[in-house]
């Protein structure tokens, strides 16, 4: 594989001391907040998870609407590597939610309609990736990846809308919660930059693995390629 370029080094550099940033901001700069204590601490990873997740899956869909009006592989590739990293990052957002309502809500889940669309939005994107390893032809991979990665994104809005259409016991972080919202905070100006900051450096960590894994997945396909010549000899 070719040598990591140097602007991708620069990126790396860059997430790198974001992150630590970040830490320091989430554990130290930001005050404990008065009632939910250290736990609430949880919140910075998960709202920045759950964007990152978000984020990932509507460059997917971008992607795959590319890739139908011009056919170019690149985009198949940037649309796949961006499913996988989302995924990763929307189950780090369900898992540090489940780890700050064992001790706010006293269950590590419940049926809230938060919990069960993002639920549903996880099971349809590893769906994409597990049905794209069924179809062997790329042409009709890619096409099929494209039109399901672009039909599976509705799911990301009626996500982020579901704690306000819905009756439901999950605070909002911006605008007003239910009142029957439990777990709800005030928060301080330094709560309000280690959220900011937070959102930021998971883009960064985000654009940061999508940049290595278009790498790997170029480096891949390369291998495949040559496979298939010398089985053609």
């Amino acid at each position: 594989m070719e040598p990591v370029p140097r602007n991708l080094k620069i990126l790396t550099g860059i997430t790198i001391v974001l992150f630590l940033t970040a830490l320091y901001m989430v554990f130290i700069y930001a005050p404990r907040e008065a009632i939910m204590g250290d736990v609430q601490r949880v919140f910075y990873f998960h709202v920045a998870a759950g964007w990152v997740g978000a984020l990932a899956f509507l460059v997917t869909a971008i992607a795959g609407g590319v890739y139908l009006a011009k056919r170019e592989p690149k985009w198949d590739r940037l649309a796949e590597s961006s499913v996988e990293i989302g995924v990763v990052f929307t189950i780090i957002n369900i898992s540090s939610g489940s780890i700050w309502a064992r001790p706010i809500w006293n269950t590590w889940w419940t049926w809230d309609p938060r919990l069960v669309t993002a639920t549903i939005m996880l099971l349809l994107y590893f769906a994409y990736l597990m049905l794209r390893q069924g179809i062997e032809d790329p042409d009709r991979r890619a096409r099929f990846g494209s039109v399901y990665g672009i039909a599976a994104f509705i799911s990301v809005p009626i996500t982020f809308l579901s704690i306000r259409l819905f009756r439901t016991i999950h605070p909002v972080v911006i605008g007003s919660s239910d009142p029957a919202a439990e777990g709800a905070f005030d928060m301080t100006a330094r709560m309000v930059q280690a959220l900011m900051f937070s959102v930021l450096t998971f883009t960064f960590v985000y654009a940061t693995l999508l940049r290595y894994r278009i790498r790997l997945g170029r480096g891949t396909e390369e291998v495949e390629k040559r496979k298939m010549e010398l089985i053609s000899l």
